[in-house]
Parts: structure tokens; C-alpha cells; sequence
């Protein structure tokens, strides 16, 4: 244990027994880098079947286009950054350990808290575009409601109590379904493509419009934030650090892995629902890919597929915010109780709690209004990220980092500019829902400086860690 005369933030921290540590502790070992893959495609491959869409109507096809080429650049340097700080520290606390030890409680607090707004939000808007599919399936009749939100949160956090082996493995199945619908509806949909659809919504009067950018320059910057949904919760990959096999080298691995998978479905999926359903037409549609392909065998077999793949986020993010709020109650940051663990591992009031949460948001059957509230959370949390891989590289040059991110600062600094633009994207789409979020980001950080940064578990891993970078730095 690390001697806390060493570590001058921890003073408010107190030492919790063997006891409290054993009933907090997840099953370790159980996931390689070809399950880590499947993890990062999983958590985000909703975003190919549903969502993105919305990002038509706020900057056209050229606008989106131009908005995912920005945000996928930013992407890759980001999940290049995290390759880096994921192998150096490998716990489950993910992004809030890496700002927990370049920023302090009060940045490592900040940015779990960001990523818990994500997390806890992006389930309720997979939701309501679950209940979309569904209905358009015509299956007994079932209509969007509640009732499919429900059942979808009581059937995938269910599994999730089984264990984290039985979920990833679950998990990788659907995915890769998923991944096989997408190459049937691209098979389908080159015979429905017509490039003058990509161009088919009137311009406006906005300053530099055109046939190609419709809201002219401005939808671009609106665009971001679904243009952001091809791609968010990648980061989430190095939340399974304490449950994979030698983390240092798979997490690294998982993370990069996925993301080449999803620049290639990101690309399919852009130009081809847009040019087989038209833009204007897909931009307000629920479910995107069936309705660009109009009917028949092929629109059948994406729709049920289509299904599997929202399914594959929606259950791979409760895994991500479980693992997330595990960490920070651990530590102290949020009610410890949150963190005990079932006698399978599973944390159980860490799936329950926001999930709980996540089904009352989803009532409000608002999937374009949730998308963008997650985004907020999502872009705040990469800002704080990348600025920690800056704030280590400088501080901490000689920390051992197995994997090393090309282009070193440059690299995470170009991701930090376009996330700080992404999070000031959120309020051009919907400054309500973007101040909500704000304000509930203010309260959480109202709760750790009045009350729990005077109760934080000292020797938990990732105070531990943050403990022995002081002490390093003392005897330097």
C-alpha cells in the first residue's frame, strides 16, 4: 500500500479494509484483444443503423460529409491517445483514471462524470430507435412504447448480472450479425443509388449554400454531433482493463482494432442510405437503412438484423456506464454502496441504478434530443481526456507507456480542438437540452466539493495509482 504522506491530494482519503476491496473486486483475465474489438464495434454500431440521419437535416449530405471526415480524423487521434494512456494505466475506471492522474480528484472527477452523462443518456435514445424497428416490423402487432424500452433494459441488464464473460462473449455474437446486415444492405442498396439523392434538399439563404451544402457553412458545425454518433463510446474499450488478459497489450490492440472497422462501416453507410433513400427522406427517418431500401426481402432481412445491431450498443453501454460508476463509488467519488459485487463479479447497483435512469429518459421518445444530450457528455469528456495525455506527456515523460501514440501531443491536440468544437456543436442543435446537461454536470461536481472529495478510498487502484505518481515525483 502506498505510504499516503506521499500523496498530498489523498489527505481527505481514508484506507478501507480488505473487506471493502473484496466485495468491490471484477472478474479478471476473461477478455482478449479480438473480444475488445468486438466490445468498440459493438458499442457504437447503432450508430451505423439509426441516428446519424438527424445530422441530414442540420447540414445536409455535404454538410455530414464533411462533419464525419472532421470527427472520424478526430477519432483516430483520440482512440490513439487513449491506446497510449490505456496501456500505461489499465483499470476500469478508463478515462477518469487517466484524468485522475494528470488532473487530480478534481479532473478525474470531471471526467468520469462526463462520461456517466454519456453513458447513462445513450441507452435511452438507442432505445426509442429500438422501438422504431420494431415497429416497423409489424411482429404481433407491437408498437413503439414503453413497454419495448422496458423490456429491453430488464432483458440486457439481466444478462450483464451473469457476468462479465457470458456478456462480452454475447455481445461479439451480435455484433458480428450486425456487421453481416450492414454488408447485406450495402449489397441492396448499390442497386437503389442514385447520386443526385445525395443532393435532394433545397438550399437556404444560409452564407454558402449550395446544391452540396444546403444549410450552408454553419451545417456543418451543427452536423458534428451526428456525425459523432458513427462513432461514440469507442472510448469505453479500456473500461474491460481490469477484466482482460494482460492489458497493457490487448487494450491497446481492441481500441485500434475497432476503430479501422468502423471508419469502413461509417463510409458504406453515409453514402449509400443516403443515395438509395435521398437525403431529405432519411433525415427525419427512425430507421434509416430499412426505409432507403424501400421494401421487399432485402429491407426484411436489414430490419431484423438492423434490430440486432442497436441491440449490440444499446447492451454493450450498460456495460460501460456500469463499469464507469463502479470505479468512481469505489474510490469514493459517488455512494460507495454502488460498487458491491454479486457472487459473479457483476456490479449489481452500477447496471441497475442508471438504467433505471436511462428508462425514464427513453419515455420521452425524443431520439434526436437524447443523441445530442450524450454527445455533450461524450465531447466534454474527450477534452478532458486529451488534455490529460498532454498533461502526462509533459509532466511524467518517463512513465512506462508499452504503446506510444504516433504524433505524440500534436496528435491528441488536434482531437482536443475538434472535441471543444463538438461540445459548442451541442448548443447550436439544442441549447435546452445542452444547458440540462450542463446543469446536471455543475450539480455533480457540487456533490464532490461539498462531500465526497472528504471521503475518497485512498487505496483503491486508481488513487493507489495517482498515490505512487506523487510519491515518484517526491523522490525525483
Amino acid at each position: 500500500m502506498v505510504d499516503q504522506q506521499h500523496a498530498p491530494t489523498q489527505a481527505t482519503g481514508q484506507v478501507a479494509g480488505d473487506d471493502y476491496l473484496e466485495k468491490r473486486t471484477l472478474r479478471t483475465g476473461t477478455a482478449g484483444w479480438v473480444l475488445l474489438a468486438g466490445l468498440g464495434v459493438s458499442y457504437v454500431i447503432s450508430g451505423d443503423y439509426s441516428g446519424w440521419n438527424f445530422g441530414l437535416a442540420e447540414g445536409g449530405f455535404g454538410g455530414l460529409l464533411i462533419a464525419v471526415v472532421i470527427v472520424a480524423g478526430m477519432y483516430l487521434a483520440l482512440v490513439l491517445g487513449m491506446a497510449e494512456l490505456s496501456s500505461a494505466l489499465p483499470a476500469a475506471g478508463g478515462g477518469y483514471t487517466f484524468a485522475r492522474r494528470a488532473l487530480g480528484p478534481w479532473g478525474g472527477f470531471a471526467t468520469g462524470t462526463a462520461i456517466l452523462i454519456e453513458y447513462a443518456i445513450a441507452p435511452a435514445a438507442i432505445a426509442t430507435f429500438i422501438g422504431a424497428y420494431v415497429e416497423s416490423l409489424g411482429l404481433f402487432g407491437i408498437t413503439d412504447g414503453w413497454w419495448v424500452y422496458a423490456a429491453a433494459y430488464l432483458l440486457f441488464i439481466g444478462v450483464h448480472l451473469a457476468g462479465v464473460g457470458e456478456a462480452l462473449k454475447v455481445m461479439f455474437v451480435v455484433t458480428s450479425v450486425a456487421l453481416l446486415g450492414l454488408v447485406v444492405f450495402g449489397v441492396a442498396a448499390l442497386a437503389e443509388f442514385d447520386a443526385a439523392n445525395l443532393v435532394d434538399i433545397a438550399p437556404t439563404d444560409a452564407a454558402g449554400a449550395s446544391d452540396f451544402l444546403p444549410l450552408g457553412y454553419l451545417g456543418i458545425w451543427a452536423a458534428i454531433p451526428f456525425a459523432i454518433w458513427f462513432f461514440l463510446a469507442i472510448e469505453g474499450v479500456p473500461l474491460a482493463a481490469e477484466e482482460t488478459a494482460a492489458p497493457e497489450r490487448n487494450v491497446p490492440r481492441g481500441i485500434i482494432a475497432a476503430m479501422v472497422v468502423l471508419l469502413a462501416t461509417c463510409a458504406l453507410t453515409l453514402v449509400l442510405a443516403t443515395g438509395a433513400g435521398g437525403a431529405e427522406a432519411m433525415s427525419a427517418s427512425g430507421n434509416p437503412l430499412v426505409e432507403a431500401l424501400g421494401g421487399g426481402t432485402a429491407a426484411t432481412v436489414v430490419n431484423y438484423i438492423g434490430l440486432a445491431g442497436l441491440v449490440a450498443s444499446f447492451f454493450s453501454i450498460i456495460y460501460a456506464y456500469s463499469r464507469q460508476l463502479f470505479a468512481l463509488s469505489r474510490a469514493g467519488y459517488l455512494p460507495t454502496s454502488l460498487s458491491v459485487t454479486n457472487r459473479r463479479r457483476a456490479p449489481v447497483l452500477t447496471l441497475v441504478v442508471p438504467g433505471v435512469i436511462g428508462f425514464l429518459l427513453s419515455l420521452t421518445g425524443q431520439g434526436a434530443l437524447l443523441l445530442n444530450m450524450a454527445v455533450f457528455g461524450a465531447a466534454l469528456s474527450y477534452v478532458l481526456m486529451m488534455v490529460s495525455h498532454i498533461v502526462l506527456r509533459v509532466r511524467e515523460p518517463g512513465m512506462p507507456r508499452p504503446y506510444r501514440t504516433p504524433g505524440g501531443v500534436v496528435t491528441t491536440g488536434f482531437a482536443l480542438v475538434v472535441a471543444v468544437l463538438a461540445v459548442i456543436g451541442t448548443f447550436l442543435v439544442d441549447p435546452v437540452a445542452a444547458l440540462w446537461c450542463l446543469a446536471t454536470f455543475a450539480a455533480f461536481l457540487l456533490y464532490f466539493g461539498l462531500y465526497s472529495r472528504h471521503r475518497l478510498v485512498a487505496n483503491s487502484p486508481d488513487e493507489e495509482f495517482a498515490a505512487l505518481a506523487a510519491a515518484e515525483s517526491e523522490l525525483g
